[in-house]
C-alpha cells in the first residue's frame, strides 16, 4: 500500500483488491475516515457496477477508485442530486479529450452508444439524512480490447488512439468533484437547480424517441423529465407518461 497526500486529499494506491468501494466501507467501519478519501487499484478482482454487473478492467490501463463523502446537509429523498453531480463532473473531464459524451441515466457515461465509466453510489443513511457516501467511479482509459460480455464498453485510448496520463485524469477528476461538491455544500438550493440543467443537458437520448423495455414489453418513448428523486418519465407513442425507478427500465441499444 502506498499512501500519499495531494491537495490535502489523501489517496491510498493499492495493487490488487477485489474493490475498491468495499475496501474503503470496510476501512470507515474500522476508523474515523477523513470526507475525501481516495482508494486507487490498479486492479480490481471483483469490481462492481450497477446491477450487480462486474467491471472488466486490464490491470494498469483504467482508472479505478473509490472516495467517500459526509454529504449530511443533503436529505436522504434528495441524494439522487449527488448522483448527478459526480456524473457531471465525470463527463466533463471527459469532454476535455473527445466530444460525443453524455449521462446515461441514472449515472453512467456514454460515448455515442458506448458505456466508457461507470459510477456506483452507496449511501449510508440515518433517519432522513445521508451519513456517509461511497463513490465508485470506473472510467476506461487506456485498454486497447475488451473481451468479457458487456454489450458496448469504450475506452478513451480506442476513440482517441492516444495513451493518456492516469494521474492527470484522476487529479482533475478530483478537483471538479471538489469544486462541485463544496458550491453545492455552500449554496445547496441554487446549486441544485443548476445541477439539474446541466444534468438534463448532457442526459443520453434526452430529445426523439427510442425503444425502451422493462417488466412488460419493449416500447417506443422519449423523455418526458426527471423526479428529483432520480424516477425517470418517459412519455410513450401514445401520449402516456411512464415513471420508472431505477433498475425498472432498460434501454434497447443499436
Amino acid at each position: 500500500m502506498n499512501q500519499v497526500f495531494n491537495n490535502d486529499i489523501s489517496i491510498i494506491h493499492l495493487d490488487e483488491i477485489p474493490s475498491t468501494n468495499d475496501y474503503l466501507s470496510q476501512l470507515c467501519r474500522q476508523e474515523n475516515v477523513p470526507e475525501f478519501q481516495v482508494v486507487t487499484a490498479m486492479s480490481q478482482t471483483a469490481g462492481k457496477g450497477q446491477r450487480g454487473n462486474s467491471w472488466e478492467s486490464e490491470k494498469g490501463k483504467n482508472l479505478l477508485f473509490s472516495l467517500v463523502l459526509h454529504p449530511t446537509f443533503i436529505e436522504a429523498k434528495e441524494q439522487f442530486y449527488l448522483s448527478m453531480l459526480i456524473a457531471i463532473c465525470v463527463s466533463e473531464l471527459l469532454e476535455q479529450y473527445t466530444e460525443d459524451i453524455c449521462i446515461k441515466w441514472p449515472n453512467d457515461i456514454y460515448w455515442k452508444d458506448n458505456k466508457i465509466a461507470g459510477i456506483l453510489i452507496e449511501n449510508e443513511l440515518i433517519g432522513k439524512d445521508i451519513a456517509q457516501c461511497i463513490v465508485g467511479i470506473g472510467l476506461n482509459i487506456n485498454q486497447e480490447a475488451f473481451h468479457s460480455s458487456a454489450p458496448n464498453p469504450i475506452s478513451l485510448r480506442q476513440i482517441s488512439g492516444k495513451e493518456t496520463d492516469l494521474d492527470l485524469i484522476l487529479q482533475d477528476l478530483l478537483n471538479r468533484i471538489t469544486n462541485y461538491y463544496n458550491e453545492l455544500k455552500r449554496s445547496p438550493k441554487e446549486f441544485k437547480q443548476t445541477l439539474s440543467d446541466i444534468y438534463l443537458d448532457k442526459l443520453y437520448r434526452h430529445t426523439g424517441y427510442h425503444a425502451y423495455q422493462d417488466n412488460n414489453e419493449i416500447f417506443t418513448a422519449r423523455f418526458h423529465h426527471l423526479l428529483p428523486d432520480g424516477h425517470l418519465c418517459l412519455e410513450d407513442e401514445q401520449g402516456n407518461v411512464r415513471t420508472y425507478a431505477f433498475k425498472e427500465v432498460n434501454y434497447i441499444l443499436s
